[in-house]
């Protein structure tokens, strides 16, 4: 599978390294040079420095090829607008976009895209953990 990871900190670099380590094509975009540095050292995959939310920099990273595409940032907009643009200008078959706010991520799931938000998550984990 062909995959573009938008945004390089700690989780889109840790879902990269295990996309990478069972063989798949994974290129990681960030705007900022800087964040390729929580990629391990065996990474195989292609970093690059551009925008998800820039045509030329999705060209770039191959988006007219992907056979999925993350939204990994830690803005909420950006994220959303990337993923509109990967489903529904380049037809990519699977995209998944990071949510922070759970209001706005309800919203977003109900107009198509498939969401992950790391507060309701973390919520989550955390009363589990204090029910326990």
């Amino acid at each position: 599978m062909k995959v573009i990871i938008m945004g390089c900190g700690r989780v889109g670099a840790m879902l990269a390294w295990m996309l990478d380590r069972e063989g798949h094509e994974v290129t990681v975009m960030d705007i900022d040079p800087n964040a390729f540095r929580f990629l391990p050292p065996d990474f195989k995959g292609i970093p690059i420095v551009g925008n998800g939310i820039d045509e030329d920099d999705l060209r770039r990273a191959g988006i007219e090829e992907a056979d999925a595409f993350v939204a990994a940032t830690r803005g909420d907009n950006r994220n959303v607008m990337a993923c509109q643009i990967a489903k529904h200008i380049y037809g990519v078959p699977k995209v998944v976009c990071r949510i922070f706010d759970p209001i706005r991520e309800d919203l977003y799931r109900r107009l198509g895209l498939v969401t992950i938000s790391p507060t309701v998550i973390s919520a989550k984990l955390f009363k589990e953990a204090l029910e326990q």
